[in-house]
């Protein structure tokens, strides 16, 4: 058994519309819970008040409202908090993402989108959040899918770790829950389809909001990581086709070195600090970040001013943040944006550092110097006010 109990991913701002909803659920569950027989057979047991039945989605001839009704109609109470615990972990980031209506807009769209797909190939009536849960779910994964989930394990023994959220939710939830053991599993009343809809729902619609610049994005949602995966492989493809980055000349109208070329030879500390950098991009590449903090620290015992490329400087620094290991965060986000002062996001960069000088580090000088420069360029109104009320705080 695996539970999620956390994520790694800090919040900007209250998720008021999340808690809204799962108040919201609680709420009509403890209004309209009560199983109690409804004819002499064994399974003619109704789990709802009878003026709740008609709330239910019914495939056969369903009404408008059944579409979104349903989905804050549960069976029992392991029902509702599984499905409130996922709301309440993938949820909180996904409302501070998209804000408070659109968040709503897209928990309601997965309601009736997995009502849908459930009408169309099953007659059986169905209640349940799980639909709307899943979309939410779906969103978190293309909008955070380099974050980690905190997860308690329950094998031959209990125990706590971390795994990364993007194959946590597509391996896991996706997969395991809805495809394996759907083919594994001979009885149940799992709408598995309703699932597969939502999680559907909720990948395609933030993926193209991202992909029409309609939601702001991140060098880190899944958008991101495809371009940068399709630029990859369209450079290998050219370079399979024979094209040579190293036969052209330079900027400085310097030929570089013909393959054929003896190198020379590497001294020890060079080797090293190759060998490191290896280390430290196919760790990463894998979201093996704990394997990669580590080697980090060893290349800058070794040389205090190495600079990774951008992308590996940036996770570094942020899982270092993440860690709470201030200093050595800020000494690397410094490194980022020295070296890499066209970054298209770099004001969040400035935004974060600000940040962990003004309170943890207690250097209000830099502090102010990289929260005014973020300010300036920030288009996001809540991290704007964020860097207005911490430069208040400052004086």
């Amino acid at each position: 058994m695996i539970i999620p109990i956390g994520t790694d991913n800090p919040l900007r701002r209250t998720p008021l519309m999340n808690y809204a909803l799962i108040f919201l659920n609680i709420t009509i569950f403890l209004l309209t819970h009560d199983p109690h027989r409804v004819g002499p057979g064994p399974y003619d047991i109704e789990i709802l008040r009878d003026q709740a039945v008609p709330f239910k989605l019914d495939p056969v001839s369903p009404h408008l409202y059944q579409f979104i009704s349903y989905a804050f109609l549960h069976a029992d109470w392991m029902h509702l908090l599984g499905n409130m615990l996922f709301l309440y972990i993938f949820g909180n980031n996904v409302n501070d993402k998209l804000g408070h209506l659109g968040y709503l807009l897209l928990y309601l769209g997965g309601a009736v989108s997995s009502g849908l797909g459930h009408a169309l190939l099953h007659s059986v009536s169905v209640i349940g959040a799980s639909g709307a849960v899943a979309t939410v779910t779906g969103a978190y994964m293309v909008l955070f899918p380099k974050t980690y989930v905190r997860i308690i394990y329950i094998i031959f023994f209990i125990g706590t770790t971390e795994l990364p959220a993007f194959y946590f939710i597509l391996l896991k939830l996706v997969v395991w829950d809805n495809v394996i053991q759907r083919m594994i599993q001979t009885v149940g009343n799992i709408a598995y389809d309703a699932h597969l809809v939502g999680y559907a729902f909720g990948i395609g619609v933030p993926m193209g909001l991202l992909a029409l610049k309609l939601l702001p994005h991140s060098h880190f949602d899944l958008w991101a990581v495809a371009q940068r995966w399709h630029r990859r492989e369209k450079y290998r493809r050219v370079v399979e086709k024979g094209y040579d980055p190293f036969s052209v000349t330079g900027a400085g109208g310097v030929k570089a070195p013909s393959r054929d070329a003896k190198p020379e030879p590497l001294s020890p500390r060079q080797e090293k600090i190759l060998e490191l950098r290896a280390k430290i991009s196919q760790t990463v590449g894998v979201s093996d970040m704990t394997a990669a903090v580590d080697a980090y620290f060893q290349l800058i015992e070794i040389d205090p001013d190495h600079v990774l490329p951008q992308q590996n400087q940036l996770d570094i620094a942020n899982k270092l943040a993440h860690l709470n290991r201030h200093p050595e965060a800020a000494r690397a986000y410094e490194a980022f944006i020295k070296n890499y002062p066209r970054y298209p996001f770099l004001e969040q960069v400035q935004l974060m550092l600000g940040l962990i000088y003004s309170r943890y580090l207690d250097q209000k000088d830099r502090a102010r110097t990289h929260l005014r420069a973020a300010q300036e360029k920030i288009s996001n109104p809540a991290q704007r006010q964020m860097c207005r009320d911490e430069l208040d705080r400052l004086g």
